[in-house]
């Protein structure tokens, strides 16, 4: 039985499960970069404990609360968001939120009563790890980033395991609990052939002519598209056929300003339902620095061009991107930069087949496999000690 630590309103247990079938608590979201690796963590879970009991903790009014039911798991909400650092009266109201995120996550241990909680970064993991821990109930952490963001920093004294996919996370936790497993990524991008020609007849491309594919992110990404837009008159003269995926709160101004270089090589959307198609006909990629994202090109062996997103906590794409760029494995253009260079860096790189071969080779190096796998077996490990 795990011992509970006490306080004046919480007096109940928390029993182990037994031989009965395992209760797993999966927390965190708010974009696809922590949702995606969730998800895959918890197919593995379902896979190998065909009658575990999972359930998803996120934040009230994030993506999770519509993609984690979408994949068939139940999911409870938590009233907790960031920190403003602009509007710091702001924060009375994030606070108070905290507070309230904090004695729910509470009830939700002693309600469900989870083996284990496993926490892939995202506002709600925060209270819902402390809570675990509060009760005794082992945590794991998965960290995606190479530079780890605090709240993992935080909770990662009392975490039994931390899964890491970068070396050197040891300035950030204690040696003994690092386990290097990789991000887990959507398995179904690997599920298509690379320049499979169902691919191209998706989007209406041809094999003879090179493929970019520019994506921001779940969200979309500011720099990238105004970069796009400031350049559309060259990529429409450059003999290559474009993807371009805006997200959703920059598609009516890039269809827009686009108008006039439509064409049938020149695609222009918020959302590409597809991606497992648009990664197989693409011979370079441009992408924001997100971890996941990383993983996946990787994987996926893509010469990309990475623009890392300054509004993250701690710059911490920037550090993901120079992992890959010290490997000679990417091409970085800093945001500050992008307006300027990115597309005229793009359309030179895209043309340099000996330039991609070796973005390609050198990013492979760089990739771990079966990750979500990799990050289970740990979990088995310490729920059945």
């Amino acid at each position: 039985m795990y011992t509970v630590k006490k306080t004046k309103d919480e007096t109940n247990s928390i029993p182990l499960q037994g031989l009965g079938a395992y209760r797993f608590i999966v927390s965190g979201g708010g974009t696809g970069g922590h949702i995606f690796p969730a998800i895959s963590i918890a197919n593995e879970l379902k896979r190998r404990f065909a009658d575990a009991e999972i359930l998803f903790v996120g934040a009230l009014g994030r993506m999770e609360m519509e993609r984690v039911p979408a994949a068939g798991y139940n999911i409870e909400g938590l009233p907790v968001s960031g920190f403003d650092r602009k509007n710091m009266l702001r924060n009375v109201k994030v606070l108070r939120n905290l507070a309230i995120s904090i004695l729910k996550a509470r009830k939700i241990i002693r309600t469900f009563k989870p083996d284990i909680a496993i926490g892939v970064g995202g506002y709600a993991s925060g209270p819902l790890l402390k809570a675990a821990s509060g009760f005794g109930v082992p945590t794991l952490l998965q960290e995606q980033n190479s530079y780890a963001g605090v709240t993992n920093k935080l909770l990662a004294q009392k975490a039994s395991k931390i899964c890491v996919a970068y070396d050197g996370m040891e300035k950030f936790f204690p040696k003994d609990k690092i386990v290097k497993t990789g991000n887990p990524v959507r398995q179904d991008l690997f599920q298509v052939a690379p320049k499979a020609a169902e691919a191209y007849q998706f989007f209406g491309f041809t094999p003879n002519k090179k493929t970019l594919l520019i994506v921001g992110g779940s969200l979309g990404a500011r720099t990238i598209n105004q970069s796009i837009i400031g350049q559309l008159e060259a990529l429409s003269k450059a003999n290559i056929q474009v993807i371009w995926q805006t997200g959703k709160f920059y598609i009516e101004d890039a269809r827009k300003a686009a108008e006039n270089y439509a064409s049938k090589s020149f695609l222009v959307t918020d959302f590409v339902s597809r991606m497992d198609y648009a990664y197989s006909i693409a011979d370079l990629v441009i992408s924001r620095a997100g971890a996941s994202s990383i993983s996946e090109l990787c994987l996926l062996a893509k010469p990309t061009i990475l623009v890392p997103s300054p509004n993250v906590a701690e710059d911490h794409q920037t550090q993901n991107a120079l992992a890959l760029v010290r490997q000679d494995a990417a091409i970085m253009v800093k945001d500050t930069e992008a307006k300027e260079k990115l597309i005229n860096t793009s359309l030179k790189l895209i043309q340099n087949d000996t330039e991609l071969k070796k973005l390609a080779e050198n990013i492979l190096k760089l990739a771990d496999h079966d990750s979500a796998k990799r990050i289970v077996d740990e979990v088995e490990k310490i729920i059945t000690n």
